[in-house]
C-alpha cells in the first residue's frame, strides 16, 4: 500500500518530467531553428568532424561556429570528445525523436486533408468519366472575347 507521501511525490516527479521534457524540446527547436545549426548537423551525419573542420564552409568566426555547437551540445544533439585543445564533434540523433514523436501527434490533422483531398481528385476524376461530361462541360464554360 502506497502512502500519501510516496503518492505526493509520484505527482510532484511526473510534472517535474514533463517540465524536463518540454524544457528538452524548447532546446531543440530553438537548436534547429538556425540554418547554421541545421547545417553543422549535416555535416556531421556519419562522421565525427573537428570544429575548425565544421567551420570551414562559414564566412563566420571560428568563435561564432563555436557557440553554434554549444547550443547544439545543450539541446543534446551534438556530443564533444575533448583531447587538450582539440575538440571533435559527433551527431546524437536520439533528441530528433522526441520532437519526430512530439510532430506525430498533430499527423492526424495533416491525414484529414489529405484523406478529404483524395476524395475530391476522386469525385472530379469520376466526373471526368462520365460519358459526355467533356460536351457538357465545354457548352457552360463561358466563351472568350476574341480580341481583334
Amino acid at each position: 500500500m502506497m502512502t500519501i507521501g510516496v503518492q505526493l511525490q509520484l505527482v510532484g516527479d511526473a510534472a517535474a518530467s514533463s517540465e524536463s521534457a518540454e524544457s528538452r524540446l524548447d532546446a531543440l527547436f530553438f537548436a534547429l531553428s538556425d540554418p547554421v545549426r541545421r547545417s553543422i548537423l549535416e555535416r556531421l551525419d556519419g562522421q565525427a568532424l573537428l570544429v575548425s573542420e565544421l567551420a570551414e564552409p562559414f564566412d563566420i568566426s571560428l568563435q561564432a561556429v563555436s557557440r553554434h555547437i554549444q547550443v547544439l551540445v545543450r539541446a543534446g544533439l551534438i556530443q564533444q570528445e575533448r583531447s587538450g585543445r582539440i575538440s571533435r564533434c559527433s551527431l546524437d540523433a536520439g533528441p530528433l525523436l522526441d520532437a519526430a514523436v512530439w510532430m506525430n501527434r498533430y499527423s492526424k490533422y495533416w491525414q484529414q486533408q489529405f484523406d478529404m483531398l483524395v476524395a475530391t481528385l476522386a469525385e472530379i476524376d469520376s466526373r471526368a468519366a462520365q460519358p459526355g461530361a467533356t460536351a457538357a462541360a465545354r457548352k457552360r464554360a463561358p466563351r472568350r472575347p476574341s480580341r481583334r
